[in-house]
């Protein structure tokens, strides 16, 4: 392995596992603020429990999201400074922005929610975790903004003198057509990844038949909520494949292992290849579906890897301008099913536990417990599928990854920090399940806990939240 080899490795360890907290803390933040403002609007105990609740696990994955976040700007400027020089004036201008949000915004907001309890008026304190959720979905917008440059560069131009690209247009880079679609069909997603987590978590107290008055609501509204986002999902993702394909064709022939450019191209469900992928061994094919996704047309014509590759190389010089193709193939498709399996067990969900009613087999229970990993494996899939998709370009049609490293860094140094990374991120997760398990299987506080706190004892309630925000 060389340096560019170790580099993508550490970036995709570190990128990937960060990504676990990304769209949890985005969708769970709003599910807690629509508690709080169920309980501002009707005085029932059992909502304020669930806020308190709910919110201490968000508290813990929100800190976990932070620290494993600001790893990810230090490897930019350690392991691919070439690639900050060359893009630094561009990148950098979503990512301050973003780093102001998230460091300032939100930051002070969730300060002001976690110890306004009890000291400012409720509709005011309510007003703060609203500001959070606005907070951290406003920081994902400036996020992919980045991100969507990368994968389709506008808005700049290359300084001769120093062979830089310069930003000249802001708004054409928030406005960038791949974010205006990745960005919803990202959001969507972390609804999704946040109403599986809270049925799953609700899931386990109610097979106990604990505390079902705070836990059925619960999960009525995280299944109520993964329903309709897994619809935004599906259809935001329809509307990014397209766009895709006009941006990144060969990403998308990639995802379907297409070679040969075909009008009416075929969807395969599940394929096995010769190890060049030229030729299936076993599988089948749905027809016209994939230039539906690609063009919107079943008869539409999609390009195949052979052509893209002849057409990149009379543009860019020799050299290899195919993804991995087994990686993208696989992560798209266990993106696209496990988007539709939440949906259909969401739906089935719903159905169980209609007119007040529980699942009585305790199966149903397990499933729904199962069914928390689900998202993350998805939107861990959907990433590597969006990165490594894009490969060999760092920045697409300018800057490929190999030359994107730092010159200056050894593979011997690269190994260590890999390792160490590694290492680090793996106590971590530890760590964070460790955590997010013990106060979840602790259940929400009871009703004396949540009782408004005499004049004498008020200095010393909610010190969980406290120390907890003492730690973040």
């Amino acid at each position: 392995m060389d340096t560019v080899d170790i580099a993508r490795w550490q970036f995709g360890i570190t990128t990937v596992y960060h990504f676990l907290f990304v769209p949890l803390s985005i969708g769970l933040v709003a599910l807690v603020a629509g508690m709080q403002t169920a309980w501002v609007r009707t005085g029932k105990t059992e909502y304020l429990r669930a806020t308190k609740f709910w919110g201490k696990l968000f508290l813990i994955n929100f800190a976990m999201g932070i620290v494993t976040g600001i790893v990810q700007e230090f490897q930019f400027g350690m392991n691919w400074s070439a690639y900050s020089r060359f893009v630094g004036d561009v990148f950098g201008a979503p990512l301050a922005i973003e780093g102001l949000l998230a460091f300032f915004f939100e930051s002070t907001f969730l300060g002001l929610w976690i110890f306004g309890w009890d000291r400012l008026p409720k509709k005011i304190h309510l007003a703060c975790i609203w500001m959070v959720s606005f907070g951290t979905i406003l920081s994902a917008f400036f996020i992919l903004a980045a991100n969507s440059w990368m994968q389709n560069p506008v808005g700049y131009r290359i300084d001769e003198a120093s062979g830089r690209a310069e930003l000249t247009d802001f708004w054409a880079v928030l406005t960038n057509p791949m974010h205006l679609t990745a960005f919803p069909h990202t959001i969507a997603a972390s609804f999704v990844t946040a109403g599986m987590f809270v049925a799953g978590v609700s899931a386990w107290h109610l097979m106990r038949r604990k505390n079902v008055e705070v836990f059925r609501p619960s999960l009525r509204m995280a299944l109520v909520v993964t329903a309709v986002a897994s619809i935004a999902v599906a259809i935001s993702g329809d509307m990014l494949g397209k766009v895709v394909t006009e941006h990144q064709p060969m990403k998308m022939a990639a995802a379907e292992g297409l070679y040969e450019t075909q009008t009416g191209a075929p969807f395969s469900p599940f394929s096995v290849r010769t190890p060049d992928g030229t030729e299936e061994i076993v599988g089948f094919e749905v027809p016209g579906v994939l230039s539906f996704l690609a063009t919107g047309s079943f008869d539409g014509e999609v390009k195949g890897m052979d052509d893209l590759q002849a057409a990149a190389e009379a543009e860019h010089g020799a050299g290899d301008y195919t993804p991995n193709v087994p990686v993208v193939y696989w992560t798209f498709r266990m993106m696209v099913y496990i988007g539709m399996a939440t949906a259909g067990l969401s739906l089935l969900g719903l159905w169980l536990t209609r007119r007040g009613r529980l699942p009585g087999n305790p199966w149903a229970w397990r499933i729904g417990m199962l069914s928390l990993t689900l998202p993350f494996i998805a939107s861990s899939a959907g990433w590597v599928f969006t990165e490594m998709g894009r490969q060999p370009w760092s920045v697409y049609g300018l800057m490929q990854t190999s030359q994107s490293v730092s010159p200056g860094v050894s593979a011997g140094s690269m190994l260590i920090s890999l390792g160490a990374l590694t290492t680090l991120y793996a106590v971590l997760f530890v760590i964070e399940f460790k955590l997010l398990a013990k106060y979840a299987k602790a259940g929400p506080p009871t009703e004396d806990e949540v009782a408004p706190p005499s004049e004498d004892d008020g200095d010393d309630d909610h010190d969980e939240e406290r120390a907890l925000a003492f730690a973040y």
